[in-house]
């Protein structure tokens, strides 16, 4: 069966709100996020601030909005893993489609510095990221042995892993982007699985 396609509408307007996004990310960097307003976005951007208001419904959204869609590419990858393979396994190479994302080190340790340096981004962030867990534990359940409290153990796993991925972000921003993000995760991983449980074998 062929792979249905997006609609071309959708397609431009994704291509449209990941450019807005874009530009005012530049000017969130060399401005500062508080020192940025939504009029200085749209005329960057060269459209109309109701324009801009049709894409984001605030300022934080536009800063934010692209972990959405990064949750919803790590769902999918999630979804390709083989069936029979351990969860923590899986979510570590589902959590890898973060590096493919068209962007340079630089810029990506850019973000992550704005990010985290907001008050109100940085839990924006964090807020976003839990909402992953809707996405991640309905495929992280059926991997795990069948009992009454699985899906319990499915959103647990999910928050855990997604934690550990914050942390190990937020440790990489620390070091100036200075060090393997996923090395970080790992490290993050063996604290809480305890020494029972060895290092995941590296994907690349």
């Amino acid at each position: 069966m062929p792979q249905k396609q997006t609609p071309l509408r959708e397609q431009t307007r994704s291509v449209v709100r990941s450019l807005l996004a874009r530009t005012a990310i530049d000017l969130f960097a060399a401005k500062g996020y508080d020192g940025t307003t939504l009029d200085e976005v749209a005329a960057a951007a060269g459209v109309s601030r109701r324009t801009l208001f049709n894409y984001f419904r605030n300022k934080e959204d536009l800063a934010l909005s692209g972990l959405s869609e990064q949750g919803e590419l790590i769902a999918a990858r999630l979804a390709e893993r083989p069936a029979d393979e351990d969860p923590w396994t899986s979510l570590r190479a589902a959590f890898q489609v973060l590096e493919e994302i068209e962007t340079t080190a630089e810029r990506r340790l850019e973000l992550i510095t704005l990010l985290f340096g907001n008050e109100s981004l940085r839990a924006g962030h964090a807020e976003k990221q839990a909402r992953w867990q809707d996405l991640l534990a309905p495929l992280i359940e059926p991997r795990l042995p069948d009992s009454e409290h699985r899906a319990l153990e499915a959103r647990a796993i999910a928050a855990a892993a997604i934690t550990c991925l914050q942390a190990a972000t937020e440790e990489w921003m620390r070091l100036g982007g200075r060090a393997d993000q996923f090395d970080l995760y790992d490290t993050a991983v063996r604290a809480i699985r305890g020494s029972a449980s060895p290092p995941e074998k590296k994907m690349r």
